[in-house]
């Protein structure tokens, strides 16, 4: 995390120039490349830019070594003006092996910069990677402009003085790498410094070696003499608001929302969960905020996780679970628990590509069917979508009121993308936001205690266990109207389960908001979730050019916000970029009867703009 503090008021700041660069981190999953993003990363944070990252990792914990599929990326994407998205096409490929250069030098912009450690360029790791032939050598770069440098031998001769073996030495190249990346983009390199000597505190040689390393590619920078294509590039501070800014990914984003949610509604907070990628992350994070009242709870398995915040909400906390999609189809039964009980829940579902374990490390939004139809019988419950790490704060806070305010279970929606991305992001002062403080019914009404009456939203009351006269059943067998009794009847079952869908159906949502262009026209382009960066740059661009077309961005996926059907109609033609094979074009053309066109992705890998510049075009035909 980095944090920084803007105070130069609009009238102080140069404008600066419209200025963006993408970088590629890549190399094996055991060079560190994931750590060398992110103090990149840290460091375009503390020099002011606008950024947005994409981390891609193998799922093995530890692949072969130099093979294909056990290459790890991180991509930045940083400038001068507004940021949406890690960038379409890398500006500059730092590839520490033949493996990675291979797996992404096809997405390197023409003309783009590679840097190669040609000291991993070997036979052994060439035959590895598929190369018959060294591609450095062979002419099969040649649309790209390529600086050859052995890092790992110049890594070596930078941590000698540290009594490193070979093996210890070599884990220091990504420091190296980094270093010249500093210098490459006029980067400070004490915050960076000083993040290593508190890293490893208890092993001075170690940092000492480390902070050699990241100066003596810094260095590397400063004094080769190179005619070629190695050059420094300053990118200016983005213009920001006067405020404190902090660094933040989609799993920090949630967690810091889940606990703002709980203060605003006045509650503990009981956080119940199982490990599974992505959404591991969210534990991790709220195990450290223990002061805010929160208890965190890692289960033998996702049905004991889900259970457990059950019974949390139960006795009068804020419960809450997590897992991404294999995890959530095991707590499916809960979930129709947790709507047959009554009880405030948030389950945050961080999306991965499936079905069954399927891509465990990368991003799909292929679980909003079973977000909304996901459950035996007829079991509603609310979906919010977040769109990118800062708004997954919002969206984990709005989760969190709709969940007590109608006390039900309430899915959060993320995926890979948004859970591991990370952006600047202005720290809100939360004593703007709207409390709304929970009532538990502590008394015997006038009339008698009618465990499933109802309020004017249809919400039951909510007591805690132990509450003198307020004795009731609780269970998944089928309530009876106001008693809470068991009860089969056919009548009665029917009442209910009406009663469970006015409830999810009459909840108060924002009206729905055009993101950008107007109200009516010839096409808009309607996302939810992670899509929203590369859909509102095409949508920028295309408006740019001339064309009638507009973006709409869905947060509140159940119940769907009341003008969106009109919104909607209002249109000549809607296409709908996706993540999965069609899911919310499906849901679309369901409840408002409009001709959705679908546009589908399902690569693992988020859109770019120029996937959705190009079906705006062939939408507008």
């Amino acid at each position: 995390m980095a944090t920084a503090v803007e105070d130069r008021a609009d009238g102080e700041r140069q404008s600066p120039l419209s200025d963006a660069v993408v970088v590629r981190f890549a190399g094996d999953s055991g060079d560190g490349m994931q750590l060398t993003g992110g103090q990149f990363t840290l460091s375009s944070a503390l020099a002011g830019n606008d950024f947005a990252t994409f981390p891609d990792f193998p799922a093995e914990i530890r692949a072969p070594q130099g093979t294909l599929f056990g290459v790890s990326a991180f991509q930045i994407n940083f400038g001068s003006s507004a940021i949406d998205t890690a960038g379409d096409a890398p500006d500059v490929l730092v590839a520490m092996n033949p493996a990675a250069l291979k797996t992404n030098v096809p997405q390197l912009k023409q003309g783009g910069l590679i840097i190669a450690d040609e000291g991993e360029f070997n036979d052994r790791n060439l035959a590895k990677a598929k190369y018959e032939a060294n591609p450095l050598d062979d002419g099969s770069l040649a649309k790209w402009q390529l600086l050859k440098l052995n890092i790992s031998q110049l890594t070596m001769d930078a941590v000698k003085p540290f009594g490193l073996g070979n093996k210890e030495a070599l884990r220091c190249k990504n420091m190296w790498t980094l270093g010249l990346a500093l210098w490459m983009f006029d980067r400070d390199r004490q915050p960076l410094i000083d993040w290593l000597n508190a890293k490893f505190a208890k092993a001075p040689d170690l940092a000492a070696a480390n902070v050699a390393a990241l100066n003596a590619g810094h260095a590397y920078g400063e004094t080769a003499e190179l005619a070629g294509p190695l050059k420094q590039h300053h990118v200016d501070p983005a213009p920001a608001a006067p405020g404190l800014y902090r660094t933040l990914t989609g799993a920090e984003g949630i967690a810091l929302g889940l606990v703002a949610g709980a203060q605003l509604a006045k509650l503990p907070m009981f956080f119940g969960g199982y490990p599974i990628t992505p959404a591991s992350a969210i534990l991790h994070h709220l195990s450290r905020l223990k002061e805010y009242d929160v208890t965190t709870f890692q289960a033998e398995d996702e049905i004991a996780a889900i259970c457990s915040a059950i019974g949390a909400s139960y006795g009068g906390s804020l419960g809450v679970t997590s897992s991404s999609g294999p995890g959530i189809a095991l707590k499916g039964e809960a979930m129709g628990l947790a709507i047959m009980t009554e009880l405030p829940l948030v389950i945050v579902n961080s999306q991965r590509g499936g079905p069954s374990t399927g891509l465990p490390t990368k991003t799909e939004q292929s679980d909003l069917y079973q977000a909304v139809y996901g459950r035996n019988g007829d079991a509603p419950m609310p979906v919010v979508a977040a769109r990118s790490p800062g708004d997954a704060f919002e969206c984990a806070i709005e989760a969190v009121r709709i969940a007590v305010q109608y006390m039900t279970p309430v899915m959060l929606l993320t995926d890979g993308y948004i859970a591991n991305a990370a952006e600047p992001w202005a720290v809100p002062d939360l004593t703007t936001y709207e409390a709304f403080p929970v009532e538990f019914l502590t008394e015997v009404p006038e009339g008698g205690f009618k465990p499933y009456g109802r309020d004017e939203k249809l919400k039951r009351p909510w007591v805690k266990p132990g509450t003198p006269g307020l004795l009731h059943r609780i269970g998944g067998i089928e309530k009876e109207l106001d008693t809470g009794h068991i009860n089969y009847a056919p009548g009665n079952h029917q009442a209910m389960t009406d009663i469970r869908k006015d409830k999810i159906d009459g909840i108060k949502v924002p009206d729905q908001v055009v993101e950008l262009g107007a109200e009516g026209g010839k096409l808009a382009v309607v996302g939810w979730g992670s899509t929203f960066g590369p859909i509102h740059q095409a949508v920028r661009r295309k408006r740019a050019e001339g064309e009638d077309v507009s973006h709409v961005h869905i947060r509140h996926i159940w119940p769907l916000p009341a003008n969106l059907g009109a919104l909607l109609k209002s249109y000549d033609r809607v296409i709908v970029p996706e993540m999965n094979t069609g899911q919310l074009k499906t849901v679309l053309r369901d409840q408002y009867l409009v001709d959705a066109k679908p546009v589908n992705k399902v690569s693992g890998q988020p859109f770019t703009i120029a996937e959705i510049e190009a079906a705006i075009e062939e939408a507008l035909g």
